[in-house]
């Protein structure tokens, strides 16, 4: 038997293993999600609303159905509603609208799973029900929401291309400084693939990226790039852990199959998340 090619198809297959992805794949994906963004924000910069709104809306029905084939009920209808709401009041009320989505959000997730049942009926599990779903609103809709709030500013989408960036920044250096030189597991309990060696890729990767973009795009001053660079790298690695521990208490290994070789939108969103409400704090703290 012929083993001509066997070689580069066995070395991309050791890379794509110790990765954990499929790598042409998520390349392939993520450039055409990055090319979508890029027209949106520079020509349509309110269609970054709608865009955020869709893929929150994704996201949503993912981790519900998700956490209810692991036996917990959370309520869908109030959170994908409740979520659009969210991200839609912040368009004309800012963080007012922001915070009275979300505290709507809550208080119809608490009410809906307690009439779940019917008025007769004694609920099952409201307290651990209501309280993942007071997370899924959080960790979702809300976070997401401080993305939608910097674009309506001023110099909006240079805001939003210094936190895509600097998270691309953060996983395309973590990536690779993995996969080459990554020996020392970071936490293995939660995240087998992430190691030590990956972290100081992500922390060279996001700060460099990070002082060039609020440089050159928002002509700011290079400390304001560093300190933002530093957080997105502790914020967005806590994302990606936090997820992880989610699969793993719900014994999976992806949220959806929407994109591949990343897996669902929340599979790609998890540092975007949280790393879009400390770019938020990060500029309106030092701009």
């Amino acid at each position: 038997m012929s083993t001509e090619g066997s070689a580069p198809q066995g070395a991309a297959a050791a890379v794509n293993a110790k990765a954990g992805r499929d790598l042409p794949a998520a390349i392939a994906v993520g450039v055409g999600l990055g090319a979508m963004l890029v027209v949106a924000l520079l020509y349509f910069p309110n269609l970054f609303f709608a865009i955020v709104a869709a893929a929150m809306a994704v996201a949503t029905w993912e981790v519900t159905k998700r956490l209810r084939e692991g036996g917990i009920a959370v309520p869908f209808i109030p959170l994908l509603l409740g979520g659009q709401a969210t991200i839609w009041l912040g368009w004309p009320y800012g963080t007012t609208g922001v915070l009275g989505g979300f505290a709507g959000t809550v208080l119809a997730c608490m009410l809906w799973r307690l009439l779940q049942g019917g008025l007769k009926a004694t609920p099952q599990n409201f307290l651990r029900d209501t309280g993942v779903a007071v997370f899924v609103a959080a960790w979702i809709p809300l976070l997401a929401s401080f993305a939608t709030l910097m674009v309506r500013q001023d110099d909006g989408p240079g805001r939003i291309f210094c936190l895509i960036i600097g998270v691309v920044c953060s996983d395309v250096g973590g990536y690779a400084a993995g996969v080459l030189f990554g020996k020392h597991p970071m936490v293995p309990a939660i995240s087998p693939k992430k190691s030590w060696e990956g972290f100081a890729g992500s922390l060279v990767f996001c700060v460099i990226g990070s002082v060039l973009t609020v440089t050159l795009i928002l002509d700011a001053d290079a400390l304001v790039g560093v300190v933002l660079g530093v957080v997105l790298v502790l914020v967005a690695t806590t994302g990606d852990l936090i997820e992880s521990q989610v699969k793993r208490e719900l014994g999976i290994k992806d949220m959806g199959t929407l994109l591949p070789g990343h897996g669902g939108i929340m599979d790609r969103l998890d540092s975007l998340l949280p790393s879009a409400f400390v770019t938020w704090l990060v500029f309106t703290a030092l701009l």
